[in-house]
């Protein structure tokens, strides 16, 4: 029987409404899969960019370390900052020395700090003389020989001597260390017996370093340094997604090639 007119019947419409509706939901689908998978990849991306930044901030601060005075309990890592070093010409003597004579530092620069000469002679967390480690000093500007002289007349001896005649002057100490799911980083709070004790608890003094790690998951391992190698740190840490919940993890090796 034929159908009269150009008309569609009520079946053949049903058909193709469902026929469109699947093909829009896998269209709908394909799109949210799609744009699901590169918000993913974003967020990867970015995440994976963040370890970089961090890994290249924490390598490059301790590069800058002396050896000798990197110490961690796991969770935090402490050291003294270098900031120059040269030669000495003769260690303080006497009754009361507050000076010695060194060579000028590169570039006839000064600098002030405290002394450090070798380094393994002692703690340099606990401070006294004779010691590995002065009170604050200044090294002053010039060419040739220079007179370094301990701040307001302070006395001090070295408990050893360096195998080159080296010395060096560092900064106060600086801690990184995570609390909850942040790195921070913390300086000027002066030389502390224990690591992680009296530290800073506001700006300027406590820096975010990082953000959105996993509570727990940073940890740093020091082996430390000898006669023929400076120190090695090993750390490790944790991104986690704050949407998505995906954790990217890293670990690194930093080498502290300052030497005695």
């Amino acid at each position: 029987m034929r159908r009269r007119g150009g008309g569609f019947t009520l079946v053949e419409l049903v058909i193709v409404i469902v026929l469109l509706a699947i093909v829009a939901t896998i269209s709908v689908r394909f799109v949210t899969l799609s744009t699901g998978g590169a918000i993913d990849t974003g967020a990867r991306q970015q995440r994976a960019l963040a370890t970089v930044v961090i890994s290249e901030q924490v390598s490059r601060a301790l590069r800058e370390a002396l050896p000798t005075s990197v110490r961690t309990n796991g969770a935090c890592i402490e050291w003294m900052p270098t900031i120059a070093g040269s030669n000495y010409l003769n260690l303080p003597r006497g009754a009361n020395p507050d000076s010695f004579e060194a060579v000028s530092l590169a570039d006839g620069q000064a600098a002030g700090g405290r002394i450090v000469v070798y380094g393994y002679g002692g703690n340099l967390y606990n401070p006294g003389s004779p010691g590995p480690i002065s009170p604050p000093a200044t090294v002053p500007a010039g060419n040739g020989p220079v007179t370094v002289t301990f701040d307001g007349g302070a006395s001090h001896r070295f408990n050893t001597n360096s195998p080159q005649r080296r010395f060096f002057v560092v900064a106060s100490p600086v801690t990184f260390c995570q609390d909850g799911g942040f790195l921070y980083r913390y300086r000027n709070y002066g030389i502390q017996p224990g690591i992680a004790s009296s530290l800073p608890g506001s700006l300027p003094n406590r820096e975010v370093l990082a953000a959105n790690l996993v509570p727990g998951s940073v940890q740093f391992q020091v082996t430390p340094p000898t006669l023929l190698r400076g120190a090695v740190v090993t750390f490790a840490f944790a991104l986690q997604d704050a949407d998505s919940g995906e954790v990217t993890q890293v670990s690194q090796e930093v080498q502290i090639r300052n030497v005695p």
